[in-house]
């Protein structure tokens, strides 16, 4: 697990956006409200007075705005997609799933930028919002990373078991478990965790090398040897496909 890799956190897919959309475009951002509340030179995505008070609720596509956001996350402009990602939690339903969706992509944004005392914060709203629904794995499994990162480690491994508790079938939750229980020493659970994890699809260099040495710690180095072979044909394989696209 590696603090650039965004694949650490999990975040909603979006259907794209219309350039022509009216209400919020990526830079910069076109909204409709009083000029004499916004900087003509200030060219945030969203200003701190763009709030209910300026714009209504009705007036604000929420789904859209949350495009946005994930735009931004891969053009790597993590700061702008935080408050975009903010407001979009702020112009949806109350307690709603949109708005829960909006928070967990918030939390992964900041932890793009490393900012897990925020990062955290933003998954804690989402699971308060409702810690069982559809975005609840995604929002447990990024606030496990974010509290390892923070130095919270037993409580990064509650909420690793309480993700793949919640979706059994989700990839990403088994291998941040078994992450979690390879650094504590638990070698053996997190080997079957990585499985999992494998069987689920996760087919990665990162999840085999994490399993790779899960098994060198319990003394089977053979077995070790033979998983982080194939951890490394994945790596390289990945880095000829990155060389042909860069020459196309």
């Amino acid at each position: 697990m590696t603090d650039g890799d965004a694949d650490n956190h999990e975040f909603s897919s979006g259907q794209g956006f219309d350039a022509e959309y009216e209400e919020f475009t990526l830079d910069p951002p076109e909204l409709k409200v009083d000029p004499a509340t916004v900087d003509p030179v200030d060219t945030r995505v969203v200003t701190d007075e763009l709030d209910r008070r300026n714009i209504a609720s009705d007036q604000v596509d929420v789904e859209q705005l949350m495009d946005v956001g994930l735009s931004y996350m891969q053009i790597n402009r993590f700061e702008e997609a935080t408050g975009t990602f903010e407001r979009a939690a702020q112009f949806a339903d109350e307690d709603s799933l949109e708005a829960q969706e909006a928070w967990v992509n918030n939390g992964a944004a900041h932890a793009e930028l490393e900012e897990w005392d925020d990062a955290i914060g933003a998954y804690r709203e989402a699971l308060r919002i409702d810690d069982d629904s559809e975005h609840a794995a995604s929002a447990e499994t990024n606030l496990a990373y974010a509290l390892w990162n923070a130095g919270e480690t037993e409580s990064a491994l509650r909420h690793a078991e309480r993700a793949v508790e919640i979706d059994p079938r989700f990839a990403q939750a088994w291998y941040n478990r078994g992450f979690f229980l390879r650094e504590r020493g638990l070698n053996d659970e997190a080997v079957n965790a990585f499985d999992n994890a494998i069987r689920l699809g996760m087919q990665t260099a990162d999840v085999l090398e994490e399993k790779a040495a899960a098994l060198e710690e319990l003394g089977e180095d053979e077995q070790a040897e033979e998983v982080a072979a194939r951890a490394e044909d994945i790596r390289q394989e990945r880095e000829q496909e990155l060389l042909e696209q860069r020459d196309q």
